[in-house]
């Protein structure tokens, strides 16, 4: 092939892709979209303003984070008439001591009594403790979000209990009640593919996920470098489809509303050049992007 008609077919097929991409399904649900504080410098208030002028409709935060100065946080929300979501995790090797601390943070997230929250996302476990030992978080969290009436999930996170597709399949199989932060971007990086070898695990993950994080990876990673780039339009639409699948399960369940956080996160998540470390492209741009995308998608 020359290189005009190279170049030709390159515009044509990046053109078919773009159309592929803003195809609009026939859904219809009230996005709730967070922002996430990943990446900023500068204070929760500052952040709040910011997030709200951008048309985010809320924040996802680490309770851990804020809990010795939550009057802060909470102020800033109140302010800026924004939602909160808690991320609640433990980094402890030792299972007994991370259980205690765990338990401790999830707590301190559902009753601190300034605002309730959207949901509760876990960064659950660890990919090495035992199925026993997950076994006895995802317990206490079915316990705690019944107890407390707020949707308590476990995020599909590289390095936690549900960094594997097959993995997470046996521990929702066994917890009927155990729900799911869907961030399908760590099993795309986890079994270096788009999943299409996993269809029925896949399913059921899709139809227990009640929080979305909207990030795009791809069989190498769990973040692509701009997905608004032609060159992932396959990524992009494969996880469009996973999450228009959730938001279907959700209206069928009767659910009137949908909540989702725009993560794509900062260097070195974010690529960078090699020597300078410049990012090759903007966070806070593609994930205003995100939540533009979503909006209009499902609104």
């Amino acid at each position: 092939m020359n290189r005009r008609n190279f170049i030709k077919n390159s515009i044509v097929t990046s053109a078919l892709l773009n159309i592929n991409m803003e195809t609009k399904p026939n859904l219809k649900i009230t996005p709730i979209i967070m922002a996430t504080d990943w990446g900023y410098t500068g204070g929760i208030s500052e952040f709040c303003k910011l997030a709200k002028k951008e048309g985010y409709d809320g924040l996802e935060v680490w309770w851990s984070s804020h809990e010795k100065k939550p009057e802060e946080l909470f102020d800033a929300l109140q302010e800026n008439d924004l939602e909160v979501g808690f991320l609640v995790g433990v980094g402890s090797p030792d299972f007994e001591t991370h259980f205690n601390r765990f338990k401790a943070n999830l707590n301190g997230a559902l009753e601190q009594g300034y605002q309730k929250p959207l949901y509760i996302n876990c960064h659950s476990g660890k990919d090495y403790f035992s199925a026993e030992q997950n076994q006895r978080l995802i317990q206490y969290t079915i316990e705690a979000a019944a107890k407390s009436g707020i949707e308590v999930t476990h995020e599909t996170h590289r390095g936690r209990m549900c960094y594997s597709a097959p993995l997470t399949r046996e521990f929702l199989l066994k917890n009927p009640q155990m729900t799911l932060t869907l961030d399908i971007s760590h099993w795309c990086n986890v079994h270096e593919s788009l999943l299409d070898d996993q269809p029925e695990t896949v399913k059921l993950a899709l139809e227990r996920s009640r929080h979305i994080h909207l990030r795009v990876g791809h069989p190498e990673g769990p973040q692509v470098n701009d997905p608004r780039a032609p060159e992932w339009a396959d990524a992009l639409n494969h996880h469009l489809k996973w999450w228009d699948e959730v938001v279907a399960n959700r209206l069928k369940s009767g659910a009137t509303f949908m909540t989702f956080l725009t993560e794509f996160g900062p260097p070195h998540y974010l690529p960078t050049l090699p020597y300078t470390q410049q990012p090759v492209a903007d966070q806070w741009e593609i994930n205003v992007h995100m939540m533009k995308l979503i909006r209009e998608r499902y609104a």
